[in-house]
Order: C-alpha cells, then structure tokens, then sequence
C-alpha cells in the first residue's frame, strides 16, 4: 500500500460530551506520530464542524498542541473545545456547491485525512464526504469516531462519553436519594434524564445501587410505551412499603400512539435535524401525579450537566475515548476510509475491550435501542444482565489540575 501524505483535519459535531476532548487529545497525539514519520504534516482542526470548515475557520493544532502538558489538560476538559455544530448534510446532488466547495477547500489546505467525530447525524456526514471524494477521484481518508452520551450508536459495544454520563447520572441519582429519603410523608421525585429514542443513559441510573446506596424505585425508557395507569399503580404500590418514591425516566419516553409524554407542554415543534422538540416529560407527570395522587410531587430535569460534568468522569470512558482517537488516525494511514472507529467487548470474566472498525454505511441513520432483556417484565426497571453490561463502563476517577479551587480547562 503506497502512503498518503499530506494534511488532516479533525472537528466536532453534535451533543458536547465529558469525553469528546478526551478522543481530539487522541486525534492530536496520533497525529503526531504521523507527523515524526512524515505521513501527516499538518492537523488542523476546524472550528464549529463542518460549517466552520466551509467558512475556512480552522486552527493549527499540531502548533497550538506541541507539549504533552497540555494534550493532558484537554484530555480532561468537558465539552468540545473546537466548538460544534448540528448541521445536516444534503446529498450531492441535492447541494453541489457545498460539494464543489468542499473539494476545492480540501485541495486547498491539501487535506488527505478527515476525522469527525460525533454521532448518528455525523456519521451520516462521513457517510456522504467518503462516497463524495471517491466519486470525485480524490485520495483522501474519511473516518468516523463515536461520540455520544446516548450509547445508541450501532455495532460498537458502547460510545466514547456516555460512561461519564452514565456516572454523572448514577452518583446524582445516589445524591437525590439521600435527599428526599429524610422525611416520613408520601412524596415522589421524578428525575428526567436525556435520551430521546434509546433509554441507555436512563438505565444506568440503577448503578447508584452498586455501593449499597440504593437505586431508583422506578425506571421508564423509550423503548417500552408508557401507561399513566400502570405507571400510578406502581407508584402506589412502592408507596406500601416506603414512602419516599424515586422514579429516573427518559426524557423520549412515548405513549402507545407514539406521541412522546414530553410534547403534552407548548405543542409540537422541530428541530434543525426534524427531530420532535420536547417539552419535559418529568413535568407532565409531575400534574398527573398530582391530579391522582396528591401528595407531594417534585421533577428534576438533570439537562446539560449529564453531558458536561468533567468532575465525575469515568476514568474507564476517558481511556477508552483517547484509544478511539489514536485508533482512528492509525485507521486511515493503514488505508481505511468511509469506516467508524468501534470498541468491541471481549469475551471473559473481567471487562476489555479491544478496537477495530466497520464500514459506516451500517452505521449512519440507525439507533441501538436498549434490548428487551435488559428491561424487567413491568416495563418499570432494568434487569441484572443490565447491570452487569453498564457497571464496567463507569469505572474509576479522573483528579483534573485544580486552580483556585476550581479545575483547569484548556480553551482553544
């Protein structure tokens, strides 16, 4: 195989993450083992996505990122440092200046690797730019490396960011629980957590039971149709026994007809990518609590920090997220393009993984949904096979350098 010399680019798309600085500190530290070998000669990073690189906004960052210092503090800097977009591509034919442009900027700044890193509607880009550069008889790599606190990307076994998430939310919902288990009257919090097609990050709110600190009553994810009925019997029937009710449930959660539980507030709106723009889930039920039951009800919207709190990272998802970086820039040398980055769970007792890649055709557009076996027979909680695929992924502590009493972040 002949060599590809020449310059890369790397950007950010979608959702920020814990982790997502942590696979750019991987892009850059593969590079430069690129760049000492002559392959790569220049990485740049383009800010705000792909728009950014359309409007030439990009930044030197084999310069900006020459000592390890400082790749080390990115590593552990929450959000996506080059800044995002959520801009969906059209096809080819569809947008041909766009196209045309692109060409002609990746002749420009000779770009012979191109990493983006994000999700399902970012792989969809990838998809679009690998099929394009080949039509257009132009060598140039194009990989996918997975990002997102939702877990619902295909064929990996789990997504760079969600494992900080995933502990954000376990030791947020431990911390809740201590709260309002202090009184004796009848009261249910309701936590809502991010998740609009695929219940993961909701899931994993049973982990704040891993130390014996108790675990959510109830557990509600999209991939079950939600019954108000069923859902106050149960809440009635946890309060025979206690009557502090803890309930953690997606924020996609839907009704049989598919309307999702969020849209009964302010009516249905969209987003840039056609999604349904939800209103909270956690306060409509908190008035149908209400209406049923009367007691005491509160709804908690966990929001932005599930996905930026850099404090409660998990020290397994940080490694694993700067290994799918290197890997991605040793995947492109090696010759591959149009493939996602996947981690892969290895068979055995104790939890590895190892890394590889699939073509991102079977990727891009799809959704891993939490498997019926993982969800118990009521629909309201998750089972111990569950547990036991969630508990590694959580694993370990980060210690960021602190300032004032506050953590450092690296801002480009």
């Amino acid at each position: 195989m002949d060599i590809l010399r020449g310059n890369a680019v790397v950007g950010q798309s979608g959702g920020p993450t814990a982790a997502i600085n942590a696979t750019l500190a991987g892009v850059i530290r593969g590079a430069g083992e690129a760049r000492e070998k002559g392959i790569i000669h220049t990485l740049y990073g383009m800010r705000n996505g792909i728009e950014g690189f359309l409007g030439e906004n990009l930044v030197n960052l084999s310069e900006l990122f020459n000592k390890e210092s400082q790749i080390s503090k990115l590593e552990l800097t929450p959000a996506a440092a080059l800044g995002s977009c959520r801009k969906k591509m059209k096809s080819p034919e569809d947008e041909p200046e766009t196209y045309k442009k692109l060409l002609t900027l990746f002749k420009k700044y000779d770009i012979r690797y191109f990493f983006y890193i994000g999700g399902n509607d970012s792989m969809d880009t990838v998809l679009k730019l690998s099929k394009y550069a080949a039509s257009q008889d132009y060598e140039m790599r194009v990989i996918g490396i997975p990002k997102t606190i939702d877990n619902d990307l295909m064929v990996t076994d789990h997504t760079p960011g969600f494992g900080s998430a995933a502990k954000y939310v376990a030791i947020t919902m431990q911390e809740i629980l201590r709260d309002v288990s202090v009184y004796t009257t009848k009261a249910v919090t309701l936590v809502e957590v991010m998740g609009r097609d695929a219940g993961w990050l909701t899931a994993a709110s049973v982990l704040s039971g891993l130390s014996d600190g108790g675990s959510p009553d109830l557990i509600y994810l999209p991939e079950v149709p939600f019954d108000p009925d069923a859902f106050i019997a149960s809440i009635e029937e946890v309060q025979k026994d206690h009557p502090a009710v803890l309930i953690a449930l997606s924020e996609g959660i839907k009704f049989p007809d598919g309307r999702y539980v969020g849209e009964g507030l302010g009516g249905r709106k969209v987003d840039a990518f056609g999604h349904v723009a939800l209103s909270g889930a956690a306060r409509v039920l908190e008035q149908l609590v209400k209406e049923k039951l009367g007691c005491k009800v509160r709804s908690i919207e966990l929001n932005l920090p599930q996905r930026c709190a850099g404090h409660l990272a998990s020290r397994t998802d940080i490694f694993e997220s700067v290994t799918v970086g290197r890997a991605a820039v040793q995947s492109a040398i090696n010759g591959e393009t149009g493939v996602m980055i996947t981690i892969n769970r290895a068979d055995g007792p104790y939890y590895s993984v190892y890394y590889g890649s699939a073509d991102i055709s079977t990727i891009a557009n799809g959704v891993k949904q939490v498997p019926s076996e993982y969800i118990n027979d009521k629909g309201n909680g998750v089972t111990d096979e569950c547990i036991e695929y969630l508990a590694p992924l959580i694993q370990g502590e980060v210690y960021p350098d602190f300032e004032n009493g506050v953590p450092v972040h690296i801002i480009i």
